[in-house]
């Protein structure tokens, strides 16, 4: 059982402890600390953890072997290093960094100290991910043409303007850090390391004045195209899309439930095979990252997320970042 800390208990820290708090026999909490004490006390209490009064306190406490930080984007590089040196496993959520030069150098750390580091994009571990991964591995989609993938919330609606997530240099290219990342994340899972990007962003809905609609064009290094689009001013929804000259594969709803085949025919003029549909529903990806993190630090299995593509990630999120200044075509940083 690997005894664990949670940095950060905002909504999606106490997601993350309620998916696996006395449920998993991989990874429990045992400590946790915020900005501000006073509004997680009960919620510690409830869950049974102890709260710290700082990182610093966390780090010191022997019964924490990992940490795992649902923290601001800006604070992830210090506190992962922070957490090496410490002697701590390192789970992090999501964007990792916002450059590619500052995870290099938590990834530096990480691997100095030896310890375990982990990423948290869920949608990684839910089946119809794999199934779609699978499918792309073997052949059955044939040359990958294209992706699109398009995830959409409404957060932006209801951020009031001095929440840490509306400022820019903390969310840089609206939608991309909340929801956005998850989309390039599952591409460079699926297709590879992206060779650059083209990027607009603007304000339509939000309250608070942040960028809330982005779309992106991306070229892969194996020669296939993308499109990504993060909106965080409308209704939810997730759509992850992959064209292959045999065939296209579909995911959607935000809880990844639905897969979809649609088979090219087998020879001209001949109908198409009946569509294959899959359902998967109710599948927890928190809880399924989590136990993958402590398999990890177990050495049960190896992450799924490699350190070279959590460093490709800040760098493809670095050249998004550039592109959306004046529209210009970037380079991903090697």
């Amino acid at each position: 059982m690997l005894n664990a800390a949670i940095v950060g208990i905002g909504a999606w820290g106490q997601t993350l402890v309620n998916a696996v708090q006395g449920k998993s026999d991989k990874i429990r909490f045992v400590a946790g600390s915020t900005r501000r004490r006073e509004r997680a006390e009960d919620y510690a209490a409830q869950a049974g953890f102890r709260l710290h009064d700082s990182y610093e306190q966390v780090l010191a406490d022997p019964a924490v072997q990992a940490v795992v930080l649902a923290t601001p984007h800006l604070d992830h590089e210090a506190q992962m290093i922070a957490a090496a040196r410490a002697g701590k496993h390192v789970f992090v959520e999501k964007p990792f960094t916002l450059d590619a030069a500052s995870a290099r150098r938590a990834i530096a750390a990480i691997d100095k100290a030896g310890v375990t580091v982990a990423l948290g994009h869920n949608r990684r571990f839910h089946p119809n991910m794999a199934e779609l991964r699978a499918r792309i591995r073997d052949g059955r989609l044939g040359i990958i043409q294209h992706i699109e993938a398009t995830m959409t919330g409404p957060s932006g609606l209801f951020m009031p303007p001095e929440h840490w997530r509306a400022d820019p240099a903390q969310s840089p290219v609206g939608g991309m850090a909340p929801v956005g990342i998850h989309m390039l994340d599952g591409m460079i899972d699926l297709n590879g390391t992206v060779a650059d990007v083209i990027c607009q962003t603007t304000h339509r809905a939000a309250t608070s004045g942040v960028a809330d609609t982005t779309g992106i064009l991306l070229r892969f290094d194996n020669g296939a195209t993308g499109y990504l689009s993060a909106l965080i001013s409308t209704a939810s929804s997730y759509r992850m899309c992959v064209y292959g000259s045999k065939g296209i594969a579909e995911i959607r709803t935000m809880g990844l439930d639905e897969f979809t085949f649609h088979a090219v025919p087998p020879a001209p003029g001949e109908p198409a095979p009946t569509p294959e549909r899959i359902l998967r529903p109710g599948f927890d990806t928190p809880a399924a990252e989590l136990e993958a993190f402590a398999d990890a630090v177990a050495g049960r299995a190896p992450y799924p997320i490699t350190p070279d593509q959590m460093i490709h990630g800040a760098a493809a999120y670095e050249a998004i970042i550039a592109s959306a200044r004046d529209r210009s075509v970037v380079a991903v940083r090697r």
